[in-house]
């Protein structure tokens, strides 16, 4: 039987013309913020500096990415980091006496030999994909 795995699903719908609906709603709030602070504010250069500063944030929350990761994320992170509290310990162990306390026995020494290979994301992805072409290929030759 064959079934349909979706691909590409780390790459958003683009709804919106060019824009993703996270985008479109990031663009669409800061044009709603910026007209209330131009209709409420009523010294104009004050409004304007806002609205400049407003629409900053909107369009780099929109297409502004740090590390391939969105810009909203960043800024949860500072405000987990700043907001929460912190617990840092660190006690200096002498490696002598780690050794001491857990000698490794024979068996050990053998797993630490052993050699694994890694597996990169793009080789995994590759492997992925050949093992779905061959699944197809094979699935083919049994219908006929």
């Amino acid at each position: 039987m064959n079934y349909q795995v979706p691909q590409f699903i780390e790459i958003e719908d683009k709804i919106f013309g060019p824009l993703t609906l996270k985008q479109f709603i990031y663009l669409a709030g800061g044009a709603g913020i910026s007209f209330l602070i131009y209709r409420f504010i009523t010294i104009s250069f004050i409004a304007f500096l806002l609205i400049i500063l407003v629409m900053i944030l909107a369009f780099a929350l929109a297409f502004y990415k740090v590390n391939n990761k969105p810009l909203i994320n960043m800024i949860e992170y500072a405000f987990n980091y700043f907001f929460h509290n912190k617990l840092y310990l660190w006690k200096k162990e002498d490696p002598a006496q780690n050794s001491a306390k857990n000698p490794m026995t024979k068996e050990d020494k053998e797993y630490a030999k052993l050699v694994v290979p890694k597996l990169s994301e793009s080789r995994l992805k590759d492997l992925a994909w050949s093992l779905d072409i061959n699944e197809s290929i094979y699935s083919n030759k049994n219908q006929r």
